[in-house]
C-alpha cells in the first residue's frame, strides 16, 4: 500500500490546462453532473467547467435525479447540457439513488474519459477537472482516479466525511487493507475511462463510488487506481438521520464485493415520540445496475 501511495498520489498537481489538451490527443472528455434538487449551488459548478469546453473538455452534461426544484433550469441557463434520468435507457423504470443516474449518464455521454463532480459543491475550484485528468493523461494504465480533500463541516472544524471514516474506512482496513491508502474513498469527485465505467456495474445509491473503487482494484490491481488532492471541497452537509441509510448502502455495497452474504436491507433507527424511543425501519436499496456495456448489447 505504501509503494502504492507514493507512486499513485499526486499532493500537488501542477498539470496546466495546455499540457493537458496536448496530451488528450484524440480522446475525448465528459464531464457529468449528478443533480438533485441543487438549484442553489449547480449554477456555480457548470460555471467553474464551462470555460474549459471546447478545449479540454468536449461537453458538459447535468443529469437530473427528478429534482422538483429549478435545478432543470438553472443548469441550463449556466451552460450545461441537461439530460433527465428519464431521457435514457427510457425502456428502464429508474431506480432511486446517485448511483443510478451516474449509471444512465454513461448512455447520455460519448467521451472516452468521463469526470465525474457532484454539484451540490459550494465555491467550486475550476482545477477540479483538470487535477483529475491528469493521471489519466500522463500516466499508463490509470482507469480510476478519486479526489481527495479536506471536508470542513463548518468554518471552523473539520470533520466532513462522517461515512468515510466510520463506515467506509474501517472497512476497507479490515476486509481490502490494500485499499487502505484512498483517502477518499466515497468521494464524489473522480474520473476514469469509458472502457472500464462501462464494464462494470455500478451501486445503484450511495455505494456507487466504493463500489467502483473495489471493482477496479479487481479488475487492474492498484496500478490502475491514482488519486489527487483537490484541496477544499465543501458542499451541503447532511444530518446524522439521514447519513444513516447512506452508511447502509455503502456497508451492503462492500459487503457484496468481498462476498459476504446479508440477510436484510432494512435499516432499523430510532426516533424520540412523546419521551420514549421507538423503532424507524427503513428499507435501503442495495443492488446494482449491470455493465452499461451488457445492457446496450442486448438492445442491439
Amino acid at each position: 500500500m505504501r509503494d502504492w501511495f507514493a507512486a499513485r498520489t499526486w499532493q500537488s498537481p501542477e498539470w496546466t490546462v495546455e499540457e493537458l489538451v496536448r496530451a488528450k490527443g484524440g480522446r475525448a472528455v465528459s464531464v457529468v453532473l449528478p443533480a438533485l434538487d441543487e438549484e442553489r449551488t449547480v449554477g456555480a459548478v457548470v460555471a467553474a467547467v464551462l470555460p474549459l469546453v471546447g478545449g479540454l473538455v468536449d461537453e458538459l452534461v447535468v443529469v437530473d435525479s427528478g429534482s422538483r426544484d429549478d435545478t432543470v433550469r438553472v443548469a441550463r441557463e449556466a451552460g450545461a447540457r441537461v439530460v433527465r434520468r428519464t431521457d435514457v435507457l427510457a425502456d428502464l423504470p429508474p431506480w432511486p439513488g446517485k448511483g443510478e443516474v451516474l449509471w444512465r449518464s454513461l448512455a447520455a455521454t460519448s467521451g472516452d474519459l468521463v469526470v465525474f463532480l457532484d454539484s451540490d459543491l459550494v465555491d467550486p475550484d475550476p482545477g477540479f477537472v483538470p487535477a483529475l485528468l491528469g493521471p489519466l493523461l500522463s500516466t499508463s494504465g490509470v482507469h480510476l482516479v478519486k479526489g481527495f480533500y479536506r471536508r470542513p463541516l463548518h468554518e471552523a472544524a473539520a470533520g466532513g466525511g462522517r461515512v468515510t471514516e466510520l463506515a467506509a474506512r474501517p472497512l476497507l482496513n479490515a476486509l481490502r487493507p490494500e485499499l487502505a491508502g484512498v483517502v477518499q474513498p466515497l468521494g464524489g469527485e473522480y474520473a476514469g475511462t469509458r472502457e472500464f465505467f462501462e464494464s462494470v456495474p455500478f451501486a445503484a445509491g450511495y455505494g456507487v463510488e466504493v463500489g467502483l473503487l473495489l471493482d477496479a482494484c479487481d479488475r487492474y490491481g492498484l496500478a490502475g487506481i491514482a488519486q489527487v488532492n483537490l484541496g477544499v471541497r465543501r458542499h451541503r452537509n447532511r444530518s446524522l438521520h439521514d447519513l444513516g441509510p447512506m452508511a447502509r448502502q455503502v456497508v451492503g455495497t462492500v459487503l457484496r464485493r468481498c462476498g459476504v452474504p446479508t440477510t436484510s436491507d432494512t435499516l432499523t433507527r430510532f426516533v424520540p415520540v412523546a419521551g420514549e424511543w421507538v423503532p424507524d425501519p427503513v428499507d435501503v436499496l442495495v443492488a446494482d445496475r449491470p455493465p452499461l456495456r451488457s445492457v446496450c448489447q442486448r438492445s442491439r
